[in-house]
């Protein structure tokens, strides 16, 4: 009984001096939500390595395809439609921290929008590339898509 009462205050402990950075943290530099979004040369810096990421995995997946000559046009119109657009920027943070909150919504709820939109452009670029690839190089384009945009890992 008494290691137990020993081992729950121990615990509460450990979870008390645990928590307590976790609740004090203002978010620092988490950008103008607090989504993990990084604003100024952190974000550019971001969006290279994300640009350099997406140019890797498109060279990769060329290069597994195989595609034909005749295949290359749709591949570029495919491609040009990957990845975030080039003028893609973050909301500015203080513009966001001005806004009331049912404003902030409305902004979020525009961006999301946006979002979708260029989305279905880009599902429809990867249809029209889809349908000029052989049964054989759609198997490739599946398995490259299966571990989803990052590349993930999965098996």
């Amino acid at each position: 009984m008494k290691n137990q009462r020993k081992i729950i205050v121990a615990l509460l402990a450990a979870v008390a001096l645990g928590a307590g950075p976790a609740l004090a943290y203002k978010g620092g530099d988490c950008g103008p939500m607090g989504y993990g979004m990084p604003d100024g040369p952190k974000a550019e810096r971001m969006k290279e390595r994300m640009q350099k990421r997406l140019e890797a995995r498109q060279e990769q997946l060329h290069k597994e395809l195989k595609l034909s000559a005749a295949q290359e046009p749709a591949w570029r119109a495919y491609t040009e439609k990957s990845g975030p657009p080039l003028d893609w920027k973050f909301p500015d943070r203080e513009a966001m921290d001005k806004l009331t909150a049912p404003e902030r919504m409305e902004k979020m709820l525009e961006m999301s929008r946006q979002h979708q939109a260029r989305m279905t452009e880009r599902l429809e670029a990867m249809k029209a590339f889809y349908a000029q690839l052989t049964p054989e190089q759609k198997k490739v384009f599946d398995a490259h898509h299966a571990a989803g945009p990052g590349g993930g890992g999965r098996p």
